[in-house]
């Protein structure tokens, strides 16, 4: 075993027994690189990663290969997803050498932390164009050997790019509709008509540019999407959920692994579909997708694991796909019309099937060996969760989804923070580690304000208010606005980073400024809103010319821009008034319930005659209280 047996990290404990002298990321191994003056060798991927997997059986499960990497660098594994700030950087730097991206990252350092050359995956023996990873590090070696001026020169100006970048300033130009008008026109141009997305294969699961569109009433363009992913393939049709992305345009042949925030963010747009449609079919996927993540995912304490793995017994879909022959005896012959072809004889399931057939099929996928599940609590998606188990649990009067949804908050505030009230970044088997980053903040934040809403419980809206309050102390930049990836006190990588863009989750920036700004219309807090458009200013020249990446931003900015309505609500969430005024489709109003002390829209607002009432107020000036639901009848 190396030194990876001592964490905790699913991933990295599955490469505990390479014959790879791993070291975790830390000053152990940068500590030896400049004892010994070795380059270090840098792997960074996660467990459910697929072509992660392939690269270790190919080259860090191989003697020689292994023998030589030992030789010549100081290796090191990280779990992009314990380690999202040193990811960050150093795909920055990759992509900066490459023009791509993806997991496995390969990435080789200077002792002191600076990248010097890079790529993702590579093949034990050259293919496809690619060289031969063995050949990758003799060259790699002997080029920080003999032309160690030639690499100095290099890490120097990729460092100099990346810190360039992190420096980005906002624009002096004015945020106005006629930016959310030209990203709706430029999404709405580059929708697959056929079969819904953006673009063509592979194809992911455009989230938060779906929120946008069903926030602008564009409904054509946002429900072909949603009908098409739902279709069976990327869909899992048995099992409910979504698999990471399809691998073609008619969202059929998925990659495989299920991750936790790809479901927790689907779950928003189908609901808020079934609320402008009416449409049962969008219901039901919001329905099989919680069932799925509560079922196969959530952990002893409250929390939910982040990941399925897309292989089972080194097998891509192994257990999601299925024979002729299986299918037949699960449900009976004569459904044929369910199988679309996969590879080596099996099949993904396309098509419509009954209550009993979902049942029947399910039950004998469960006596299947079943895929490796990633079981670490990541608190940033386990924050989008939250979000949305609390939105469906109230629209769809699930008790049981709020009663997970407020043990998952108090497993976030309880064994995922800090005496100090921090947020750690993961939660494993009772060990809580790492710093939280900006976006554990702001997602955590963000389903906080939904549990109160959902649960008219003052204390979530204080606890979302502390978190994001404290997170424009940790990470704030006041020189350029924003906000960084690390905090203020964290460790110090070459670069100071800021995720801006909206894929695949919504960036920290994004989701904090959507937050500042719903807790600004609460407050009456000016210097939230001003912190909010800040980044809005970041990004002000990008979003319209490629809204499909910046989707949480446009939310954001539709807020920003929108009239203000603010919803104060005295009394039981679980009035008749309250759940009349909260049924709608209204995305620009914020909620806050009452009585509650220090919460300036509530101030001065009472019960009526003993009864719940709600205070509808645009910038604090407010209507007469409403206790009769059938005022919001329409």
């Amino acid at each position: 075993m190396n030194r990876l047996a001592r964490e905790t990290s699913p991933y990295l404990l599955q490469h505990a027994d390479n014959p790879v002298d791993w070291y975790p990321w830390g000053e152990e191994a940068f500590a030896r690189a400049r004892a010994e003056d070795r380059p270090l060798h840098v792997s960074i991927g996660y467990s459910a990663c697929h072509w992660c997997h392939v690269m270790e059986r190919e080259s860090f499960e191989d003697e020689a290969t292994a023998r030589l990497m030992n030789e010549l660098f100081v290796n090191v594994k990280v779990d992009r997803e314990e380690r999202p700030d040193v990811d960050a950087v150093y795909m920055e730097a990759v992509v900066a050498l490459t023009g791509r991206g993806g997991w496995p990252m390969t990435v080789f350092l200077t002792p002191e932390g600076k990248p010097f050359y890079g790529g993702t995956y590579f093949p034990p023996e050259p293919r496809h164009g690619l060289p031969a990873f063995r050949q990758v590090l003799l060259a790699v070696a002997e080029a920080y050997r003999a032309r160690r001026e030639d690499v100095a020169q290099q890490a120097e100006a990729l460092v100099g790019a990346l810190r360039r970048v992190a420096a980005t300033s906002p624009s002096s130009e004015p945020l106005t509709a006629a930016l959310l008008d030209e990203a709706e026109r430029v999404l709405r141009a580059q929708v697959d008509p056929r079969f819904g997305g953006f673009g063509r294969a592979p194809k992911f699961p455009p989230s938060s540019a779906l929120e946008f569109l069903l926030r602008r009433g564009a409904l054509e363009p946002a429900l072909a999407t949603l009908d098409g992913m739902a279709a069976g393939g990327m869909y899992d049709l048995v099992g409910g959920g979504f698999h990471r992305y399809s691998v073609d345009e008619r969202w059929l042949v998925p990659h495989f692994e299920k991750m936790l925030y790809d479901n927790a963010l689907l779950v928003p747009p189908y609901l808020h579909a079934w609320v402008l449609t009416g449409e049962e079919r969008y219901r039901a996927v919001v329905e099989e997708t919680l069932e799925y993540v509560l079922r196969e995912l959530r952990l002893e304490g409250g929390g939910f694991a982040s990941a399925q793995d897309a292989d089972t017994e080194g097998v891509e879909g192994l257990t999601f796909t299925w024979t002729p022959e299986e299918l037949a005896d699960a449900i009976g012959p004569g459904r044929d019309d369910l199988l679309q072809p996969f590879e080596h004889g099996r099949f993904v399931l396309r098509g419509t099937l009954t209550a009993e057939e979902r049942s029947a099929l399910l039950a004998a996928r469960s006596g299947r060996p079943q895929p490796a599940r990633d079981d670490k609590a990541i608190a940033s998606w386990n924050g989008l969760l939250l979000a949305a188990l609390a939105e469906a649990g109230r629209r769809l009067e699930r008790r049981d989804w709020l009663d997970a949804a407020v043990a998952l908050a108090e497993f976030l505030l309880g064994p995922l923070s800090d005496e100090r009230g921090r947020l750690h970044r993961t939660w494993r088997d009772g060990v809580a580690k790492g710093t939280g980053y900006l976006d554990d903040y702001a997602n955590v934040a963000h389903g906080l304000y939904e549990l109160h809403v959902a649960t008219g419980d003052p204390r979530w809206l204080a606890e979302a208010r502390r978190l994001a309050l404290a997170a424009v102390e940790l990470f704030g930049d006041p020189e350029r606005g924003g906000f960084f990836l690390t905090p203020v006190d964290g460790e110090e990588l070459v670069a100071r980073q800021k995720a801006l863009d909206d894929n695949p989750t919504p960036s920290g920036n994004s989701m904090l400024a959507f937050v500042l700004l719903r807790l600004a219309r609460i407050w009456g807090d000016a210097e939230l809103e001003r912190l909010a458009a800040g980044v809005l200013r970041l990004v002000r020249d990008v979003i319209a010319r490629a809204p499909s990446a910046f989707g949480w931003a446009l939310c954001a900015l539709d807020l920003y821009l929108s009239s203000s309505r603010e919803l104060a609500i005295l009394g039981s969430a679980e009035s008749e008034v309250a759940r009349a005024a909260l049924r709608g489709y209204d995305p620009n109003a914020v909620v806050a319930f009452g009585p509650a002390d220090g919460v300036p829209l509530l101030e001065g607002k009472t019960l009526v005659d003993g009864k719940p009432a709600v205070y509808v107020c645009e910038r604090f000036a407010c209507r007469a209280p409403e206790t009769d639901a059938s005022a919001f009848a329409s």
